[in-house]
């Protein structure tokens, strides 16, 4: 493929923005009556409407040929064929065979994974049955009334979003809790409230090294141990997810109890193997099910659907036309739904972790952006906290409104004001506010001519902010396994468009290299001078102190 930049899809990409740069979408649907049914896409009860956008059918003809000409449709084969497409590592990427479905053997280097994905998830299934039947006995032979999941990045941020997202389905006897930081304020805070005698860890990390992991696992078991005095019996309250059995073993978990995490399954990917033990205990393993069968249906219409009537392919598209022509830096998630208040969260790592790439696949550094700034809030709040800058802000922010459209009580008069604020923020985002209208406004307040004057200039809005709109029926483990495999799939695409790995992450590695040198020097209370001043004036300072604090 050419230098993106000076391939002809993108230039063509380019002239036609400087066409249309200044189109209003006000004016785009008064010329077009038709044009929601024209920008709209359905998928079981999905709707997404990104009809809100500015675009035009040439918009959109010139994003597909962009599409074409990064030989998508290739990519998207070698995805679920299992090249190995994480080239950096030498790793196919199959967390889509975590969730498939079908019969057909699911082959990576000669050995049909399908089946060793089945048989771990059996034993997923048995264990979290036997926990939330109560079948399952501590060391005192008393039941399980408390889980902790202890794990850092996706093996926190996807089970934690999901728990979230469907606790209507959960035991609501049965407490399931997140610990991920390393500050000792999050573990001991957890702990305070819980009973050893009825608690069972989960410790997800793939290494059984990371750092922040560990240090909460090993309080953990200590924790354990001051009350209970013996190890003899540990493995009735620990499990592991991990690819390293032998420290697992060595923490004291039993073989029964220790579950595989893949190499061709990243972190951020993986809330749909054996590190959503934590949300199948939650919710049960039909509901699970249900979670894995709506990504699975999802990637079948990835796989198989057109490109112009692909959701994630739209989605991708929408964004980069954003992201390299109108040069937009950030782009919001707004979910409408309190069960999703932190959908925006896991999806920061989703798409930053994924790319957030300054070199392509090429070795070379590239000359356009890749992946925008991801940021979100339950959007009744955000109305309330940024809305302000979306409306009337010197920055393009194109926001996703989720929204469902029934409740799972769905007391009327709450539901219909939900829904209102959902049809009135993309209205108004969109539509604006022009001066004459303000005017208007302001002479039937009575005001003075002079009071008029001075407020007019703040009441105009803009408009022509771009919202997309997702609809559902309600938020069903079914409906939300498709959610999040639309925007696994959309980063994908995009990382594709891009020309980088999505599915590498050496930026995160350097901070943990270097906390784990500066961790030794602190160990004592010698000045420190290998760093940068500022770096040493720091650690330096923190020393100080803390041996002030002990004297």
């Amino acid at each position: 493929m050419p230098r993106l930049k000076q391939s002809q899809a993108w230039l063509a990409l380019k002239q036609h923005y400087d066409e249309i740069k200044q189109v209003h979408m006000c004016d785009l649907f008064e010329e077009d009556k038709e044009r929601f049914a024209k920008f709209s896409l359905y998928f079981n009860d999905i709707v997404y409407d990104y009809a809100k956008n500015r675009i035009t059918d040439e918009t959109v003809s010139l994003l597909l040929k962009l599409a074409e000409q990064a030989a998508l449709p290739d990519w998207i084969e070698r995805l679920f064929a299992g090249d190995a497409i994480n080239h950096t590592e030498h790793r196919a990427v199959l967390h889509t065979a975590l969730r498939d479905q079908g019969d057909a053997p699911i082959m990576l280097d000669g050995v049909d994974i399908s089946v060793e994905i089945k048989a771990e998830r059996v034993r997923v299934k048995c264990l979290a049955e036997k926990i939330r039947s109560r079948v399952w006995r501590g060391a005192t032979g008393q039941a399980i009334t408390d889980v902790v999941n202890i794990g850092i990045g996706g093996s926190n941020l996807g089970p934690l979003m999901v728990n979230e997202a469907l606790k209507p389905y959960s035991l609501h006897d049965l407490n399931v809790h997140f610990v991920s930081n390393i500050d000792e304020n999050h573990i001991n805070e957890t702990l305070e409230y819980l009973d050893p005698k009825t608690t069972f860890f989960i410790v997800a990390s793939k290494s059984f090294t990371t750092q922040d992991t560990m240090l909460n696992a090993e309080t953990a078991r200590q924790w354990y141990l001051s009350h209970i005095g013996s190890d003899e019996k540990i493995g009735r309250h620990f499990s592991a997810v991990t690819s390293n059995t032998k420290l697992a073993k060595a923490f004291g978990i039993a073989d029964e109890n220790i579950f595989k995490m893949w190499d061709w399954v990243g972190g951020r990917y993986s809330l749909w193997s054996a590190i959503g033990l934590s949300t199948m205990i939650a919710i049960g393993a039909e509901q699970f099910d249900e979670l894995l069968e709506g990504a699975y249906e999802l990637d079948m219409h990835f796989k198989t659907a057109p490109l112009a009537q692909n959701i994630p392919v739209m989605m991708a598209l929408i964004g980069v036309w954003y992201n390299n022509f109108f040069k937009v830096q950030a782009t919001a998630v707004l979910p409408y739904d309190q069960y999703l208040h932190r959908f925006a969260a896991y999806m920061q790592q989703v798409d930053m972790e994924s790319n957030g790439k300054y070199i392509d696949r090429n070795g070379e550094i590239v000359n356009y952006q890749t992946g925008p700034v991801l940021f979100g809030e339950i959007g009744i709040s955000g109305q309330h906290a940024f809305f302000q800058l979306l409306h009337q802000g010197t920055k393009l922010v194109p926001a996703d409104i989720l929204a469902p459209l029934f409740s799972y009580r769905c007391i009327a008069r709450h539901h219909r004001a939900l829904m209102s604020n959902v049809f009135a923020q993309t209205e108004a985002l969109m539509r604006g506010k022009t001066e004459q209208q303000a005017l208007e406004e302001l002479q039937k307040s009575g005001m003075s001519e002079a009071e008029i004057e001075a407020l007019l200039p703040y009441k105009v809005f803009p408009g022509n902010r771009p919202t997309s709109t997702f609809l559902f029926d309600t938020l069903t483990p079914r409906t939300l396994g498709s959610l999040i495999a639309m925007y696994e799939h959309k980063v994908f695409v995009q990382g594709v468009i891009w020309n980088i790995n999505s599915f590498d992450q050496w930026g995160v590695e350097l901070g943990k290299q270097l906390a784990t040198t500066i961790s030794d020097e602190l160990n004592d209370d010698d000045e420190v001078t290998t760093h940068d001043s500022s770096t040493n004036g720091l650690v330096n300072y923190y020393k100080q102190r803390r041996s002030l604090k002990r004297s």
